[in-house]
């Protein structure tokens, strides 16, 4: 049971054909700017709860702080599925799947804004 669990989850990885070289290597570095950028999110939310203990009453700090890492952790598993998919039309000569997620991804960076901006008036 436990190999076909494991063929199961790689199986597109033998489907078609192994793409360019080069559209691989750019669709890694794709993947690793969102890791980058969940990284930026997870020390943000550490320089805020940890650097920052004027910026706000502790509970919208922590409610700040929480936002960035689980936004951080959305983000890494966005980069993985997006990578993964990817590869996938690229291997099977589809056309790369368009995301909503993007969209998602700016609300919650506008509602991000907001919450520091009233953190900092306030």
């Amino acid at each position: 049971m436990k190999n076909i669990r494991s063929k199961s989850k790689i199986a597109w990885r033998n489907e078609g054909e192994a793409p360019d070289y080069r559209f691989s290597l750019a669709n890694e570095r794709t993947y690793l700017a969102w890791i980058r950028t969940a990284l930026a999110l997870l020390a943000g939310a550490v320089a805020i709860d940890q650097l920052s203990p004027e910026l706000a009453n502790p509970v919208i700090r922590t409610g700040l702080s929480l936002f960035l890492c689980l936004s951080s952790g959305m983000l890494s598993l966005f980069a993985y599925r997006r990578w993964a998919a990817n590869e996938k039309s690229m291997r099977n000569n589809k056309a790369l799947n368009y995301t909503d997620f993007l969209k998602l991804i700016s609300i919650g960076m506008l509602i991000l804004i907001s919450l520091i901006i009233f953190a900092i008036v306030s």
